[in-house]
Parts: structure tokens; sequence; C-alpha cells
């Protein structure tokens, strides 16, 4: 089980992805061209709209093409959007107001009350920490750690 790298900052022609559909909502559809790709292997990939965020997908089933050479066809299971939507946020330390400015990804269809949620989970992965409504840096996070 590998995992491959097929996000948008690596530019490699000779290791890209031409194409990612969703087929259901968790079930994608895949076309790329390197990578040796089989089954139960994770692909990475860039969210369309999106400048830094990805998804993990696991391949379920593959077909390696003839023709172009090198090229495959993936199955893959993956995050489960109804309707994607990416929002762009900022918030800013309350200790030594360092502006974080990110994106995060939710399933639209959820409505509005779903996108705190999902800032809030986005800027924990991004090393900050949110206590009391207040947001801490990376930094401040650490100076203020009981």
């Amino acid at each position: 089980m590998a995992e491959h790298d097929f996000r948008y900052t690596l530019l490699n022609p000779a290791h890209t992805l031409n194409e990612c559909r969703a087929l259901s909502p968790g079930l994608y559809q895949v076309t790329g061209t390197g990578g040796s790709i089989q089954n139960g292997d994770a692909l990475l990939v860039t969210l369309k709209g999106s400048r830094d965020l990805s998804m993990r997908l696991v391949v379920e089933k593959v077909r390696h093409l003839i023709n172009p050479p090198g090229q495959w066809l993936a199955v893959a299971k993956g995050p489960v959007f109804k309707e994607l939507a990416i929002h762009n946020w900022h918030v800013d330390c309350d200790s030594c107001g360092t502006r974080l400015d990110f994106e995060f990804a939710v399933d639209g269809g959820l409505g509005k009350s779903a996108q705190s949620p999902a800032a809030e989970a986005r800027i924990a992965e991004l090393g900050w920490r949110s206590r009391a409504g207040k947001h801490y840096c990376p930094k401040c996070r650490q100076e203020d750690a009981p």
C-alpha cells in the first residue's frame, strides 16, 4: 500500500492527475499518468478550487490503460461531500495578533451552521488552539499551555 502525491504543488509531468470526479458521495473516478497505482494505494489530490487543500483517496479498483502508455483509471473512496464548498477565512491570534489566512472545506448542503466547526477543525490542523472563543497561534499556544 503506497501513497501517491498528485497535488498541484508538485507539477511533475510524468506523474500527473488528469481528472478526478465524484461518481457519488464518497466515491471518485480518478484518471492519471505514472505512479504504478495499485488497489489499496492512497492518492493525495488537490481539491478543485483550492490553493492548498487536499483530500486522501483510497484506490478500490484500478485499470491500467494500454494507450496512452502509463495512463490508468481508478475508482477510489474518500471524503463524503454532497456539495463541496471551499471557504477562505482568517483568524487573528488573541495574544500576539498574528493573522492566519486559511481555507477549509465543508459540505455546502449542511448549511451555514456547519462552517464554524469545519473552520475550527482546520485551524487545529494548522497548529492553532481555540479556547473560550479565543485563538492562539502555535507560538502563543506553547506559552499558554497549562
